[in-house]
């Protein structure tokens, strides 16, 4: 007689998890992301966002910022040198950054280790996510926040986009996702960008986080390159897979420099960019890295294509990992 298949790999909900603390992320209905906390570190509720820094299992340190997983001290570093290697690399000679949003410091921190940075602007609306962070995330900031070339300004970024009078070489968007009620979604609009772009110095180049880049929930960057292709003349799209979040996160990079542009970056070139100007090696960006990320799958490529989604400040797009 045939024995019975047993499928004894099937849970029930009940039954699902081991015993102990979790912090649980439902990306769909049907998919979830887990974390076993081992303890809770520290907390801060503001007007703005709810964060928590908690100690797991496997990634250590973790911070959680409205529920999302923001960033991990075991990985942290894909993520930001993702962010910010491929500009500051590219670009021949950046003397000064501005950071939109940012609150670890670890952005601020792979900026400043350009030897010729001269200033960093960083703003963050959030004053206690801020001071949160220089006390309890030095892990991510590494003493960033101490560098005399950063000025950390607490305010709302897009009033300072549309007030300052400085140009910057270099401009990276580390904002929360656009979640609505949440002190980001106004700075994902085209108007926005714009607005931004008139402080970009000559051959400068933005570059934002855009959001997953997993076939599940690939809806805000498509229409974030849509937007930003209305702003700039050259847009690209390029990944990182970052194993805290359990998901490819996506990019994008834009300028209007043909020298800058995503096609004409050069492994070779960034390799010697990094070797001449960065006071501390990379861990996890390289040349081939940066250039093979900008190198996506035709399904994506399709995707982006088939998009016709713009956002506007008539027409909003709210978005989080954690939907369900």
């Amino acid at each position: 007689m045939k024995k019975k298949p047993d499928f004894n790999w099937l849970k029930n909900s009940r039954g699902i998890l081991p015993k102990g603390e979790w912090f649980v992320e439902f990306f769909t209905p049907g998919e979830l992301h887990a974390h076993r906390a081992l303890k809770v570190l520290e907390t801060s509720s503001t007007a703005f966002q709810e964060a928590a820094l908690i100690k797991t299992h496997t990634f250590g340190k973790v911070l959680v910022i409205d529920g999302e997983t923001q960033s991990s001290q075991y990985d942290e570093a894909f993520y930001h040198e993702s962010l910010v290697a491929p500009a500051l690399l590219a670009h021949p000679a950046p003397k000064s950054a501005l950071i939109l949003g940012g609150g670890e410091g670890a952005t601020a921190r792979e900026i400043l280790n350009d030897r010729g940075i001269e200033r960093v602007v960083m703003a963050d609306i959030d004053y206690n996510i801020l001071s949160f962070a220089k006390k309890h995330l030095e892990p991510w900031h590494k003493g960033a926040f101490e560098d005399p070339r950063l000025r950390l300004l607490a305010q709302d970024a897009k009033k300072l986009v549309e007030h300052t009078s400085l140009k910057f070489d270099l401009v990276y968007s580390d904002l929360p996702s656009p979640i609505e009620g949440g002190p980001a979604f106004g700075l994902y609009t085209l108007e926005f960008y714009r607005r931004m772009k008139r402080i970009l110095a000559p051959g400068g180049v933005f570059t934002v986080q855009a959001g997953p880049g997993t076939p599940l929930q690939f809806e805000l960057h498509p229409a974030l390159y849509n937007t930003l292709s209305r702003a700039f003349r050259f847009v690209g799209s390029y990944t990182a897979f970052i194993p805290s979040y359990d998901m490819p996160w996506t990019f994008l990079y834009c300028t209007d420099s043909p020298r800058l542009a995503p096609a004409s970056l050069s492994a070779p070139a960034l390799d010697r960019a990094a070797a001449k100007r960065l006071k501390r090696k990379l861990s996890y960006s390289d040349g081939e890295t940066i250039t093979g990320a900008f190198r996506l799958p035709k399904y994506y490529r399709d995707r982006i294509k088939a998009s016709r989604a713009v956002i506007t400040k008539a027409r909003p797009m709210f978005f989080s990992t954690s939907q369900h």
